[in-house]
């Protein structure tokens, strides 16, 4: 059964879409979820980051200051460029267990990849197919400004630091619109699910 990439830029409603999907029984595998496991200390990855960054993302109480490394990433291209050279071979290794652990445990399975940086990343060609959450940049800069606290000028600093929308939407197969309602978006969600016909005993 299909595997499916589902991205977006920051803000752009992607988790409430795989939620969703989630509820109709996909698996969903999230990549920032991912991160977070590879990035635990004591593992590769968090060593690797600790070694390029230093000790000032060292939480207090040993983890990874995720803030902290976000403030010096975001802020400089070359930075971000020397983290995604750490993460992305990590996440693409384990991301494929995960994918291969889904599949084995049932052959029938729709298996959704929660990923914001697909076009950073990982390219197209694996996927059945891709769907790509999207509403224009000033709308989600609205939105973490009013969500999640941030000023205006760091979120439109996040934005900045993802690809254009037209890179992205060039990767879509199918475009879900969240600039809408949430009940607009979740009927889009379930219109791709009943796309997929996976209906029937799995």
């Amino acid at each position: 059964m299909p595997l499916i990439a589902l991205t977006g830029g920051i803000a752009s409603g992607k988790s409430t879409i795989a939620r969703r999907l989630a509820e109709h029984g996909a698996v969903v595998v999230d990549a920032d979820q991912t991160v977070r496991d590879l990035q635990r200390p004591g593992l590769p990855v968090f060593d690797a980051i600790v070694d390029a960054f230093g000790t000032a993302v060292v939480a207090d109480d040993g983890s990874l200051d995720r803030a902290a490394l976000g403030a010096i990433v975001f802020a400089d291209a070359e930075h971000r460029e020397r983290l995604n050279a750490i993460v992305h071979p990590a996440v693409r290794d384990e991301t494929q267990r995960r994918f291969r652990e889904a599949f084995a445990a049932d052959p029938r399975a729709v298996v959704v990849y929660d990923v914001p940086l697909l076009a950073e990343a990982r390219g197209t060609g694996e996927w059945d197919l891709v769907v790509v959450a999207h509403a224009p940049a000033e709308a989600r800069i609205r939105r973490m400004v009013a969500d999640r606290g941030m000023t205006r000028e760091d979120a439109a600093a996040r934005v900045r630091s993802q690809v254009s929308d037209d890179e992205r939407l060039a990767l879509a197969d199918v475009v879900i619109d969240t600039s809408g309602s949430l009940e607009e978006t979740l009927h889009q969600a379930d219109l791709l699910w009943t796309r997929l016909d996976v209906s029937g005993p799995q």
